[in-house]
């Protein structure tokens, strides 16, 4: 019985020093994540304003230009992938690459090859154990992305996209982005989206009426000017999008397990009790039971 009792004090003084862990993550997560919603809250205007001034550009100038035209026969696709650079999120990771696996099938159905980008250590771990081609890779930025680091990245896939995939083996023909949204603190969604080439359409205003715009100082320098700009915009934001989303992600993890970590402590402190009430009852038992041999004895002598 000791030697049990001892066990179970053991496993609890180990489960609550692993609830003291996961409590302070919890705590730091909570603290980071208003901070990343606030970071959101403030890009996601300003990139969904540069799309549509972009897409009011691609949409009504008749001009032939990288971010509308289709190539006849494209041979590759740029995807990518924003996931984690630390674990202990939950399925925030593994949602982002399931719904990259889903996307990369879904281009080689169109006879597609996928070139992937990857911003998180685990995306770029899963994509190693598997031997799977990786075109490029960010790491250490998951969770406190900059727009410096955006920039890196649109530079990179504009490179890919400008160059003509029918002939240079870099070229992609078209550019997708793999991310988390962060739609509340209970609820993130990994989607993915393309973002060149564009295909939405501004129809604001009354039925009929179209918007006009005059281009200065033409729609081909103005499309040149906004491509760079448009693409580190969607980028940075979806790069922020996914650092609120991880935040929040470990935050809900590491709140249940400091949960399961208070019912193993119970479980374990009722175990414990149990076994030393047994211990102190064999200990009395015992005592009774030489006690009462000791006596029968001196009966006997006498």
């Amino acid at each position: 019985m000791g030697a049990q009792l001892r066990i179970y004090r053991r496993r609890i003084r180990s489960v609550k020093a692993t609830k003291k862990i996961t409590k302070a993550m919890e705590l730091i997560s909570a603290s980071r994540i208003v901070k990343a919603q606030q970071r959101v809250n403030a890009s996601t205007p300003y990139a969904n304003e540069l799309t549509r001034a972009v897409t009011a550009v691609a949409s009504f100038a008749s001009v032939d230009h990288p971010l509308t035209s289709f190539e006849p026969n494209p041979k590759r696709a740029a995807v990518l992938l924003i996931t984690a650079d630390r674990g202990m999120a939950g399925a925030y990771s593994s949602s982002a690459i399931k719904e990259g696996d889903q996307l990369i099938a879904a281009l080689r159905q169109r006879g597609l090859d996928a070139k992937v980008y990857i911003v998180g250590r685990k995306g770029l771990s899963y994509y190693k154990f598997r031997d799977r081609a990786i075109a490029k890779s960010w790491t250490g930025i998951s969770d406190n992305p900059t727009y410096a680091s955006a920039r890196e990245i649109g530079q990179e896939l504009i490179k890919a996209f400008i160059a003509d995939s029918a002939t240079d083996p870099d070229g992609v023909a078209e550019l997708h982005v793999v991310y988390t949204e962060f739609r509340s603190m209970v609820t993130q969604e990994a989607m993915a989206k393309r973002m060149l080439p564009l295909e939405v359409v501004e129809s604001s205003g009354p039925a009929g009426l179209l918007p006009m715009y005059e281009f200065e100082p033409s729609p081909d320098s103005v499309l040149d000017a906004l491509l760079p700009k448009y693409i580190e915009a969607r980028i940075y934001n979806a790069l922020l999008q996914s650092a609120a989303s991880e935040h929040a992600a470990r935050r809900r993890a590491m709140k249940s397990a400091t949960d399961n970590a208070d019912e193993l402590i119970k479980s374990f402190t009722r175990k414990a009790n149990a076994a030393r009430q047994a211990e102190i009852t064999q200990e009395i038992s015992e005592i009774v039971g030489g006690a009462d041999a000791l006596a029968s004895a001196m009966a006997g002598s006498e």
